[in-house]
């Protein structure tokens, strides 16, 4: 079973929905025993850093000796991060280390919102073959980290990181739930390795 952590913010419905429609076992759940005997957990998070923190913190323990695959969406991508500048600066829960920074107004439009472009920058079987596919986005703010932990760039006026991994974490900031045929083959193979 996957659990996908409820707590007050998320599109959660629709990622439960993508889960199930490739062949998972989806719940969402604020309840720490699920969470923590789970299969598998999805991070997910639309909103803001700060207020996503604190609702975050009764499960964050589990979060962090979680040792099977986390995945963070969009905010929960994010939320891995040591610090946000969003709001003021928030510490994070500090995951992968790096800090949440807004888009420069050069960029053009911010929110970077619609369709783009992922570019693999190492091999990992959640994003073998999908070199050049387009996602789908909706953020102000953008993930700044070592690039040992990239595993995908896109541009947008800037080159910003587009999804990161470390050990048994894995964040996308585009919505694999919203990305059609690519985002759901995602899903499928991230179902497949439980």
């Amino acid at each position: 079973m996957i659990a996908i952590i409820y707590y007050g913010v998320g599109n959660i419905r629709s990622i439960q929905k993508a889960v199930e429609y490739v062949g998972g076992k989806a719940e969402v759940t604020s309840d720490p025993k699920k969470i923590e005997n789970a299969d598998a957990i999805i991070l997910p998070g639309v909103g803001a850093f700060y207020p996503a923190m604190k609702e975050l913190e009764p499960f964050k323990d589990l979060i962090l000796n979680a040792e099977v695959p986390v995945m963070g969406i969009c905010l929960g991508m994010q939320l891995f991060a040591t610090e946000s500048e969003e709001g003021g600066l928030h510490r994070g829960l500090n995951v992968i280390p790096g800090r949440v920074v807004k888009f420069p107004e050069s960029v053009g439009k911010i929110p970077h919102m619609g369709w783009n472009q992922i570019r693999l920058k190492k091999k990992h079987y959640l994003l073998d073959g999908l070199d050049g596919e387009y996602v789908y986005f909706v953020h102000s703010y953008h993930f700044v980290t070592d690039e040992k932990y990239v595993l995908t760039t896109t541009d947008y006026g800037i080159e910003f990181v587009s999804s990161i991994i470390k050990d048994n974490y894995v964040g996308f900031q585009f919505h694999p739930e919203k990305s059609g045929k690519v985002g759901l083959e995602i899903l499928r193979r991230f179902v497949e390795e439980l």
